[in-house]
């Protein structure tokens, strides 16, 4: 792909996704157009082995955005970084088409491994503001991370994972996209969980009155026999 082609993709990619721009000629001031105009310079040059020069430009793209792209990751179509203040992205990082990035999202190493050590990202993905991704797992195709969460593990296909670390909420079919990849449409684990200790709490509650009007009823039929009992003896 030539170097007008990917300007006009990039264009074509910035106004699709963001609901803020109001002309092409802004997308010239977006920091994900030009760090991603960079990287596609420095991961030509990164391929060629002139490493160096790959280095010098992605850092020249770090100064002017903000965002850390190794020239050695790979990435897909369709890529969009949102806002992208400190988003940074590994050297072994391998992303599929269509992912979005909020601002702040890590996609790094554990610091212990070698080789492979960045994550495997498939296609149709959504990784909200501030989540960590580390190491060599691989995302699902279909996926969405919650903002702020810490994914450590392989997330399977057309899963939400939220939380630290990461666990999975939701689960769809994993060959359809999620109807709203935003950071909005999640579920609150922590919400479902008190909802349900507070309908275990209730059942409890019901059924310990109801046995306390057992042992009331008892009580008193005890009470009324032991009475006509003596009565019975009074009489004899």
């Amino acid at each position: 792909m030539g170097f007008i082609s990917e300007v006009k993709e990039e264009i074509a990619i910035i106004k699709e996704r963001d609901a803020a721009i109001h002309s092409s000629m802004e997308v010239f001031l977006y920091p994900s157009f030009k760090v991603m105009i960079l990287y596609r310079m420095a991961h030509k040059l990164y391929l060629k082995k002139h490493y160096f020069l790959a280095r010098w430009i992605s850092q020249k793209g770090v100064r002017k955005t903000g965002i850390e792209i190794h020239p050695g990751a790979q990435i897909g179509k369709g890529f969009f970084i949102d806002h992208g203040s400190g988003v940074i992205i590994g050297e072994t990082a391998i992303i599929g088409d269509n992912v979005t990035l909020y601002q702040g999202v890590t996609l790094g190493g554990t610091g212990k491994e070698q080789g492979k050590r960045h994550p495997t990202l498939g296609n149709n993905i959504m990784i909200g503001a501030g989540a960590k991704v580390l190491g060599s797992c691989t995302i699902g195709d279909n996926c969405k991370i919650g903002a702020g969460s810490v994914v450590l593990e392989d997330v399977p296909a057309g899963c939400t994972v939220v939380g630290v670390p990461g666990r999975i909420v939701k689960r769809v079919n994993p060959d359809r996209p999620q109807d709203k990849l935003d950071q909005v449409h999640f579920p609150d684990p922590v919400k479902e969980e008190l909802t349900a200790l507070q309908h275990s709490n209730a059942e409890i509650t019901n059924r310990l009155i109801d046995l306390e009007q057992q042992l009331r009823n008892l009580s008193r039929t005890q009470k009324e026999e032991k009475q006509k009992e003596e009565v019975k003896n009074e009489d004899l």
